[in-house]
């Protein structure tokens, strides 16, 4: 298999609600302070493995606009072209939306929350239209079908709304080779990166949605000319083809606490 092209993904920074250990979904929440220093060192790490990116993808939520900019900044190529989609937001999370991770915990029991939070095809109660928190308030959606906008998704929703932009928008892109080696750029969230990755790798529905992706951390893959991952020896399980970029074992503490966030005393 010969490489021809580069596929760099980053969840976003660590954001306020990240930091509060609130469920966010599609709630429009800033990055933090580390979150900001994540983002441009996300970009530091690029600039530092040589890759130039030719054209990056964000969503609509700013924590990941901001992680896109911001890591183009520290690779100084703020030139690249940004494509934004909806499609590529969070995964919404319904009526958990808002609601403190711990204490949802203590209201509805550990096995409840962790079926909401990482089964494949379950999905959190729906979020009332009602709610200050909808999407169907947001000008940013005005333009959407309002049968596109979720009351809620579980990760098997979540990946039928993000891979019909994979097919239309990122995968021509990696198969143009406008360079020699193509470089292309996602900066997203845990779940819509999930959606992704899980088609790359061939992950199963029930391994997937246990992946933890760190935030503000370059995962890189190398594509064949038909979008192959090619084996990398530094990928960390479950991941074969993936490798992140920079200090393994702060990366296994990051994804360690994303695990953690639910866990009550």
């Amino acid at each position: 298999m010969s490489k021809h092209a580069t596929l760099v993904f980053s969840r976003h920074g660590e954001s306020e609600w990240n930091v509060a250990n609130i469920f966010t979904g599609w709630v429009d929440v800033d990055l933090s302070e580390k979150g900001l220093g994540e983002a441009k060192g996300a970009g530091e790490l690029l600039k530092g493995e040589g890759l130039q990116i030719d054209v990056a993808f964000t969503s609509y939520l700013k924590r990941a606009i901001k992680t896109c900019n911001l890591a183009l900044e520290g690779a100084d190529q703020l030139y690249v072209p940004i494509n934004k989609s909806w499609r590529l937001n969070e995964r919404m999370y319904g009526g958990l939306t808002g609601l403190d991770k711990k204490e949802t915990v203590v209201k509805h029991g550990a096995e409840q929350v962790q079926i909401w939070r990482r089964s494949f095809d379950i999905p959190p109660p729906a979020l009332e239209k009602e709610s200050k928190y909808h999407p169907c308030h947001e000008a940013k959606y005005a333009a959407l079908d309002p049968k596109d906008l979720p009351d809620t998704e579980c990760l098997k929703d979540t990946i039928a709304r993000v891979m019909p932009y994979w097919e239309s928008a990122i995968a021509p892109e990696l198969k143009a080779g406008k360079t020699v080696f193509v470089t292309v750029f996602v900066a997203a969230h845990g779940n819509s990166i999930r959606a992704i990755v899980k088609m790359i790798e061939g992950i199963s529905d029930d391994v997937i949605p246990g992946l933890e992706i760190p935030t503000g951390t370059p995962l890189v893959y190398e594509l064949d000319a038909d979008l192959k991952p090619i084996a990398s020896p530094l990928a960390v399980e479950p991941l074969k083809f993936g490798r992140y970029l920079g200090d393994a074992e702060k990366i296994k503490a990051a994804a360690e606490a994303v695990k953690n966030q639910t866990k009550v005393g």
